[in-house]
């Protein structure tokens, strides 16, 4: 028996484990293809702010990146690398984003590296770019050093029943607590004002002559080489997903695709594919994260505690799955907000401490109640 168990061994599950066995907790985590081997292990696991306007979306990310950058840095700096990171404005909109962003954000940004600069397309040399100190970390590496003090069990969970106070999963194992963590993949409960959708993503490894020491974004992302070896990655199939499509994803027409994208920001020589990495990464339809609860809807409805056409619905009068939570939805930030997100689901948990209403799964039940009537 566990104290707790974690369905789905990403980068919000696997910063959870972490959490919950540093506060003493026996934690299994359980994931069909093992530590990160989904969106996760496909990202180029950036830790950067988001580039926009004001919003609730830019603050949540300027906080979590700050966090994140230095808990990675003061815990895991062996899976980290620490590189300048420049972004640059795809359109003229996103370049309007870039010139708000710079004027009143609170973090310090940083000048270009001239060697950098001397290696950008023409083209891109003249876009609005902003450039700031941040990082890049080894997504399947970072993943496995946050799960060294919890169980892994590779298995699919078909069955999760909860019974007698305790969560039974698969009839076989049993723990006290649950935390939903299986990204976009179907749900193990099905509840109809689910808000998740799924972003394929795919990353290349490619040897290139090219050095490359900094971070860039544009059309596509490009890590810093190592070892002669690049990163270069995307969400960039908003329509494939591996459970619902028919026909196989087509790794040859990502890989032009990419090479394509990253040719329009950087010159790159004598590039040669060594390896691919593909996954489904989740978002939310208001695109910020889900933490905490899970709302049982139809006993929600039932009960009729409350009336739901109103904007400031009481969450507290709903009705919830028994000690079960869930992380999702962070769309291309996961290595961002993960252990920001971890860190106050663990403090719910072991001591209920208030998660912030915009990012409980409540507010997408409340929004679906209220459409319904």
């Amino acid at each position: 028996m566990f104290d707790v168990a974690i369905i789905g061994a990403g980068i919000n599950g696997a910063c959870v484990a972490h959490e919950l066995t540093q506060k003493g907790k026996r934690v299994a985590i359980f994931d069909m293809e093992g530590i990160a081997g989904g969106g996760s292990g496909a990202a180029g696991a950036f830790i950067s702010p988001k580039f926009s306007k004001e919003g609730e979306l830019r603050e949540l990310l300027n906080d979590a990146f700050v966090y994140s950058l230095a808990f990675y840095t003061e815990n895991f700096s062996r899976f980290l690398r620490k590189a300048p990171l420049l972004h640059i404005a795809k359109d003229e909109e996103e370049a309007g984003n870039i010139r708000a962003y710079k004027q009143d954000t609170p973090l310090v940004l940083c000048t270009p590296p001239k060697e950098l600069l001397a290696r950008l397309t023409p083209h891109a040399k003249t876009q609005e770019s902003v450039c700031i100190e941040a990082g890049v970390a080894d997504a399947q590496g970072m993943c496995r050093a946050l799960c060294k003090n919890a169980q892994i069990v590779r298995l699919e969970v078909r069955s999760l029943v909860y019974d007698d106070g305790m969560w039974i999963i698969n009839e076989t194992y049993a723990a006290k607590e649950v935390v939903l963590a299986t990204g976009a993949y179907e749900p193990l409960l099905r509840e109809p004002y689910n808000p998740i959708r799924g972003i394929w993503g795919h990353r290349i490894d490619v040897a290139t002559t090219t050095p490359n020491d900094f971070s860039l974004h544009q059309f596509v992302s490009i890590a810093p080489s190592l070892e002669g070896t690049l990163a270069i990655g995307a969400t960039h199939n908003v329509h494939y997903h591996p459970q619902k499509n028919k026909e196989p994803y087509d790794i040859q027409a990502g890989r032009e695709e990419l090479l394509e994208k990253a040719s329009r920001t950087m010159q790159l020589e004598n590039v040669a594919v060594l390896k691919d990495y593909t996954g489904l990464r989740s978002g939310s339809s208001d695109y910020m994260p889900l933490v905490g609860r899970v709302v049982m809807a139809e006993e929600t409805l039932a009960a009729k505690a409350q009336r739901f056409d109103t904007k400031n619905p009481d969450y507290e009068l709903f009705s919830y799955y028994p000690n079960l939570t869930m992380i999702n939805g962070n769309g291309g930030y996961g290595f961002v907000l993960a252990p920001y997100l971890a860190k106050m689901l663990s403090e719910y948990i072991v001591s209920e401490k208030e998660i912030p209403p915009r990012l409980v799964p409540a507010r997408f039940f409340a929004r679906w109640a209220r459409r319904r009537k």
